[in-house]
């Protein structure tokens, strides 16, 4: 049960918490339907997310077996047979798509998933991983259409500027997963990293972690942000947002292989900015309590 659970990554269903971003941003968090068809969202991108991961070790575990680490990965230490690996993917995948139908979720929300799930089948069957630039490409786009999932499904339009925010920080992110694995993996594990240079990485995350600042801060001052929320407050929040990005690209940067997840969770400073920030940004949309 442990290793089953293992394999469909629960911790990285912080990733899906994006989902929540244009309802929270919006204004209207507290209002019941929304609150739960984010919910129900959440839950079903989770499950979708789970069987991506578990297909994605199925597929992978012949090279994870001679990986020094992924070797310890259910399926590829033996743990999870591949049948049992396919029926939990089954599982998972028949869960997300009932959440939805009971939901009833738009067609757009089903195209949106649907998307997820063909660039992520795309990435790992397909052989798109080994396509540079089309790595990090699909790595970004899963965090943007988790963004966009979260619009769709609760019926609210975003903004532009906080939709470019989040490619330019997922693009960031995506290639500090690839420089953090160029350090530590070889490329006989990795193909795609013979085609990438310690530069060209570096160079790029740092281009794109610049916009991803600009980006927002224009989302800060854009006449709709301040009139959607009713004050101009957002743009106090830059400063907040630029100790984070520090503090992220300090530790991806550093002792660590670039992956999100493991940055994020792993990082308590990163954690209490990240909680700050979400403090600051609830009592702007939302006033102080008793207000």
């Amino acid at each position: 049960m442990k290793a089953c659970l293992t394999l469909l990554r629960p911790k990285h269903a912080v990733k899906n918490l994006l989902i929540w971003l244009p309802l929270i941003f919006s204004g209207r968090l507290f209002q019941r339907a929304s609150l739960l068809s984010a919910a129900l969202g959440f839950v079903a991108f989770c499950c979708a997310a789970s069987a991506v991961y578990v297909i994605n070790d199925m597929w992978d575990a012949p090279s994870d077996r001679r990986h020094t680490t992924k070797r310890l990965r259910p399926i590829a230490c033996g743990a999870v047979s591949l049948r049992a690996a396919a029926y939990l993917a089954t599982l998972a995948l028949s869960l997300a798509c009932g959440i939805l139908a009971a939901a009833g979720f738009p067609w757009a929300a089903w195209a949106t998933l649907g998307l997820y799930l063909l660039l992520n089948a795309g990435y790992s069957v397909l052989g798109w991983k080994r396509v540079p630039l089309l790595d990090v490409a699909i790595l970004a786009a899963g965090f943007v259409l988790r963004v966009l999932f979260g619009a769709v499904i609760t019926g609210i339009q975003i903004s532009n500027w906080l939709y470019l925010t989040v490619f330019a920080l997922s693009f960031y992110m995506g290639l500090g997963k690839r420089r953090g694995e160029a350090l530590r993996e070889t490329t006989a594990a990795r193909p795609v990293l013979t085609r990438y240079t310690r530069a060209f990485l570096e160079q790029n995350m740092h281009m794109c972690l610049t916009l991803a600042v600009v980006f927002y801060a224009l989302w800060c001052v854009d006449p709709a942000t301040v009139a959607r929320h009713a004050n101009a407050g957002a743009v106090w929040t830059v400063p907040l947002v630029l100790l984070l990005t520090m503090r992220y690209s300090m530790v991806a940067e550093g002792d660590s292989d670039g992956d999100p997840v493991e940055v994020i969770l792993r990082d308590k400073p990163l954690l209490i900015l990240g909680a700050l920030y979400a403090a600051c940004m609830l009592v702007i949309v939302y006033g102080l309590p008793g207000a």
